[in-house]
C-alpha cells in the first residue's frame, strides 16, 4: 500500500504545478520576491513607504454552487477569474489596490492539465486587477469529493492610504447614487439558479434569442472585475464617499452596508437596462420582483455615492475605462436602507 493507492498522486500534484506556472508568470510584479514552489510568498511594501498611512485590506471568498455549472458543461477557464472577482471587487470598495492573491484548490483527483485550465482563470483575473498569484494550493482528497468535482476559494491583501478609504461616513442627502453594470449573474445566488432551471448539458446548451446566446454561456460568464474601473473615477479627480459590491444579498441587503445612519439610498428601478438573464429568470422560476431585487445585483455590480457636482465625471471616467455606467437614484434623509421606485 502507497499513497498512490491511497488516491494520492503526488506526482500528478508536481506536474499541475509545471503546467500553471505559465499562466502564473504572467501576473507578476515586480515586488514579489519569491518563486512559485516555495512554503509561502513574499511581498515587498517598499514602494508603498511614501503612503502617510499604508493600510492593509483583505479580502476572501470562493464561487458558490455556480461550480456545477461547470461540471456539467466541463468548462474550467473562467471559474477562477470569478474567484478573483469576489475577493478584490470587495478590496475596491474599500478604496484598496489589489496587491496579490492566493488560491486553494481542493478536488476528488488531480488532473493536472484541468487544475492548470483552472489556475489560467485565477491568473486572468489577477492580471485584470493587477494582482499577483503568489502562492495557493492545491489537494487532493480522494473520498471526501466526487473524482470530478473541486471547490475553489481566494484570499487577496491590497493596500490603500489610511486617508483614501472609502467608509460612506461622509455621504450625505444629495448625493448621487451610480451604478456600474455587470456582466451578468456574477457568483451569487445560484443555489436559486438551479431550482429556476433544469441543470443539464442539454438544458445549458439551449439558445435563447432574448439572451443571444445558450443557457450555460449566460450564466457561466465570469463575474466582472472593478479595480481599474475605480482606480480611473479615482484618477479623475472624483471622491468616492461610497462603494458597493452587489452580490449576495442583491439591492437590498448590499446598498445599506456602505450607508451611515440617518440617509437612505433611493435607486430608480427604470434608470438602466436590467439585463435580459435576469429577465428569464424571473419568468420561468415565477420569482417575485422583490425576491431577484433581494438575491441579485440585477444588471449593475457596483454602487458608488459622489457628490452631485462629481456626478458627470465619474460617469466620463467610467466611460473612459470601458464601462457602462447609470445614474440610479440618489441619497435621501431618512431610516438607513433602501427604496426601490
Amino acid at each position: 500500500m502507497d499513497y498512490k493507492n491511497a488516491g494520492v498522486d503526488i506526482e500528478a500534484g508536481y506536474k499541475s504545478v509545471e503546467l500553471m506556472k505559465e499562466h502564473i508568470a504572467k501576473t507578476m510584479r515586480p515586488e514579489v520576491l519569491t518563486n512559485i514552489g516555495g512554503f509561502s510568498g513574499a511581498f515587498s511594501m517598499e514602494k508603498f513607504k511614501q503612503m502617510e498611512k499604508p493600510t492593509l485590506v483583505s479580502g476572501t471568498d470562493g464561487v458558490g454552487t455556480k461550480f456545477k455549472l461547470a461540471f456539467i458543461m466541463d468548462k474550467h477557464d473562467t471559474i477562477g477569474i470569478d474567484c478573483v472577482a469576489m475577493c478584490v471587487n470587495d478590496i475596491a470598495c474599500a478604496g484598496g489596490e489589489p496587491l496579490f492573491f492566493l488560491d486553494y484548490i481542493a478536488c476528488g483527483k488531480n488532473y493536472p492539465e484541468k487544475i492548470a485550465t483552472i489556475v489560467s482563470g485565477v491568473a486572468d483575473g489577477c492580471a485584470q486587477s493587477d494582482a499577483a498569484l503568489i502562492g495557493g494550493e492545491t489537494a487532493e482528497m480522494p473520498g471526501f469529493y466526487p473524482e470530478d468535482e473541486y471547490d475553489l476559494a481566494g484570499f487577496a491583501v491590497g493596500v490603500v492610504d489610511e486617508k483614501d478609504l472609502i467608509t460612506g461616513a461622509n455621504i450625505k442627502p444629495g448625493d448621487t447614487l451610480i451604478g456600474i453594470a455587470s456582466s451578468g449573474v456574477h457568483s451569487n445566488g445560484f443555489s436559486l439558479v438551479r431550482k429556476i432551471f433544469e441543470m443539464t448539458e442539454e438544458s445549458l446548451n439551449t439558445y435563447y434569442d432574448e439572451l443571444g446566446k445558450t443557457l450555460g454561456e449566460a450564466l457561466l460568464a465570469p463575474t466582472k472585475i472593478y479595480v481599474k474601473a475605480l482606480r480611473s473615477v479615482k484618477e479623475a479627480g472624483v471622491v468616492i464617499k461610497g462603494c458597493s459590491h452587489i452580490t449576495g444579498g442583491g439591492f437590498y441587503e448590499n446598498i445599506p452596508r456602505m450607508l451611515p445612519d440617518g440617509v437612505r439610498a433611493v435607486v430608480k428601478k427604470d434608470s438602466y437596462p436590467v439585463l435580459p438573464i435576469f429577465k428569464l429568470m424571473q419568468k420561468v422560476g415565477n420569482v417575485e420582483e422583490q425576491m431577484m431585487y433581494n438575491t441579485y445585483n440585477m444588471g449593475l455590480g457596483m454602487m458608488l455615492a459622489v457628490d452631485s457636482a462629481d456626478a458627470e465625471k465619474t460617469l466620463a471616467a467610467l466611460k473612459a475605462a470601458g464601462e457602462d455606467a447609470y445614474v440610479v437614484g440618489q441619497v435621501e434623509a431618512g431610516e438607513k436602507g433602501v427604496t426601490l421606485c
